[in-house]
């Protein structure tokens, strides 16, 4: 459709409806209203249209995407089991599987010296600090309010325990 710029928009405007009106007009008449039944007059049913024409592309065998599951399992299964063999998860001290040493000992060794164990103490204070943790910690989680004094209480009685327990931990 032309467009006249000489022309006023009122008129381009109706001049666009009635085209758009007469195209639907057109198309209506082809399908038929899809609110009214189908006429009587007709005897024969109008014909479907005819289906898509199908892809050129084949769709792929089904077998092909097991097969793709299956290896993609077997990898990760392989690189696991590498993985734990390669030694990753040994402490630092322990040699690895592929590590082996390259001296032997000599066949006569000294005896092993005993090494000095050291017994863990936690001092009290420190258990005290986790016992206020603990206790800060439920007054949070049960929504106490920030302006509540238990909550001020308990932070601060935390806090000085903390600082106590860093005090006597330190050598």
């Amino acid at each position: 459709m032309a467009t006249n710029p000489e022309e006023p928009p009122e008129e381009r405007q109706r001049r666009e409806l009635e085209e758009i009106r007469r195209k639907f007009q057109e198309v209506g008449a082809r399908l038929g209203s899809a609110f009214e039944p189908a006429s009587t007059d007709d005897d024969k049913p109008r014909a479907l249209p005819s289906p898509p024409a199908p892809l050129d592309q084949p769709a792929r065998p089904r077998w092909q995407g097991i097969a793709a599951a299956v290896l993609i399992f077997l990898l990760g299964i392989g690189f696991g089991y590498v993985l734990t063999r390669s030694g990753a998860g040994d402490p630092p001290g322990t040699p690895s599987a592929k590590a082996s040493p390259t001296t032997r000992p000599p066949a006569t060794t000294l005896a092993p010296q005993a090494t000095p164990q050291t017994k863990v103490f936690v001092p009290p204070t420190c258990l005290e600090t986790a016992k206020q943790g603990d206790e800060v910690f439920a007054l949070l989680s049960s929504n106490v309010r920030v302006n509540d004094r238990r909550l001020a209480e308990a932070m601060k009685s935390y806090t000085l325990a903390s600082q106590a327990c860093r005090k006597e931990a330190s050598p």
